[in-house]
């Protein structure tokens, strides 16, 4: 059975002088013995040379060779941010007059690109419940080049049929994209059927909020594509990952698989106590959610559902009240983003998901008091579920 954080474990390095991390490569731009020699590499045609960072650089390439061998491709790229990963992607396979199928709920700023950024170039987006196939067949046009798709949505927690969605894909001759980024080692996309794996590297690969990065998996011919001097995405649009940054990623990838088992641990745990107070929470682990079974059919156990809780505190006023106390009350931070090791909690209509019109929010079922959690590395959770529920009673949540 594949694991992926046997992958990670099997990978060694060694730095210029035997260190047990590999040297970074702090340069920008790279020497030739040989005038040749630049002329091939510019042509890609040769291995082992490099030319200049924003096409790649050696620091780069170990930490781009550990992910493709988590998420089990050929090859990896990693880039400046998860946004420079998802556009890259999603203008390396479409152009003038293409068209996208995508999940309804998915990131805001991937929305607010497919939405409003790239019809500017013709590019024409259907966005649909990924959880529904006969509306994923519906949606599909003789000119769809892709089908973009969170494999846990961000921010209602749905869960894609990967597997499914890949094979009425492939049998149209169309292409794949997951976005990875909040099942980390639970969930393998590749191993689905999915052409194309992305993360914001920002998130739980990283792991301690110190930096933004995005990676893009698939098979060599797509990553080499995408670094392609004359027409690759990578290339040309130029988010380059800094060679320092990808040095510390690689060095926090190694710890991956022991902070997914506590994040997913701790995630079980709240949601679990949470439904039991009879609070409206969203989380895969849980056996009332829509794609609890699916998700069983598609996960790494090892690693179990992941950290992101939702919960519903009924309004806008009372999801800011619980968050404003919990974070005095030194429970986590109000902020954005997820994967960090102290818990996070956002309200996504007016945060993350702004993007998304308030007409299509409530379309979709994002509530105003929808509260999104990312569950940190919490040693004793009772501790931290205790300390919660007192908040939630004391705003009137409870």
């Amino acid at each position: 059975m594949f694991n992926p954080a046997d992958k990670i474990q099997d990978l060694q390095y060694f730095g210029e002088f035997g260190g047990v991390n590999p040297s970074i490569s702090d340069s920008s731009t790279y020497t030739f013995l040989s005038a040749k020699t630049m002329f091939d590499t510019f042509e890609g045609n040769t291995d082992g040379c490099y030319l200049y960072s924003r096409h790649s650089s050696p620091s780069n390439l170990y930490l781009s060779e550990a992910l493709a061998a988590m998420e089990n491709t050929e090859a990896a790229h990693v880039t400046a941010s998860g946004m420079g990963a998802i556009t890259a992607v999603i203008m390396q396979f479409c152009k003038n007059g293409d068209h996208v199928v995508s999940s309804r709920t998915i990131y805001g700023g991937t929305y607010a690109f497919l939405k409003n950024y790239a019809p500017q170039f013709g590019i024409a987006t259907t966005f649909v419940d990924i959880t529904k196939i006969d509306v994923i067949l519906n949606a599909i046009t003789e000119n769809t080049k892709i089908i973009y798709l969170e494999t846990v949505s961000n921010p209602l927690l749905e869960v894609a049929d990967v597997r499914k969605i890949s094979e009425i894909a492939h049998e149209r001759g169309i292409k794949v994209v997951v976005d990875n980024t909040f099942s980390p080692l639970s969930i393998t996309p590749s191993l689905l059927g999915a052409d194309v794996t992305i993360h914001s590297l920002t998130k739980y690969i990283n792991g301690s909020s110190d930096t933004v990065g995005g990676v893009i998996c698939g098979t060599r011919d797509f990553i080499n594509a995408l670094k392609d001097v004359n027409s690759g995405s990578c290339m040309l649009l130029g988010a380059t990952m800094d060679s320092l940054r990808a040095s510390s990623i690689l060095k926090n990838l190694r710890t991956l698989h022991i902070r997914m088992k506590q994040h997913s641990f701790n995630g079980l745990y709240l949601a679990g106590r949470f439904e039991e107070l009879g609070i409206k929470t969203v989380y895969p682990g849980l056996p009332s959610h829509p794609s609890h079974s699916l998700f069983k059919t598609m996960y790494n156990e090892h690693y179990g559902f992941g950290g992101m809780i939702t919960i519903d505190a009924g309004s806008l006023e009372k999801a800011n009240a619980l968050m404003e106390l919990m974070q005095e009350r030194n429970l986590g931070y109000l902020a954005v983003s997820l994967g960090f090791y102290k818990t996070l909690f956002s309200a996504p209509g007016s945060s993350t998901s702004s993007e998304i019109p308030m007409d299509e929010q409530k379309e979709m079922g994002l509530s105003e008091g929808l509260v999104r959690i990312s569950i940190g590395l919490d040693e004793n959770i009772e501790r931290t579920y205790q300390s919660m529920v007192a908040c939630m009673k004391e705003v009137g949540v409870l």
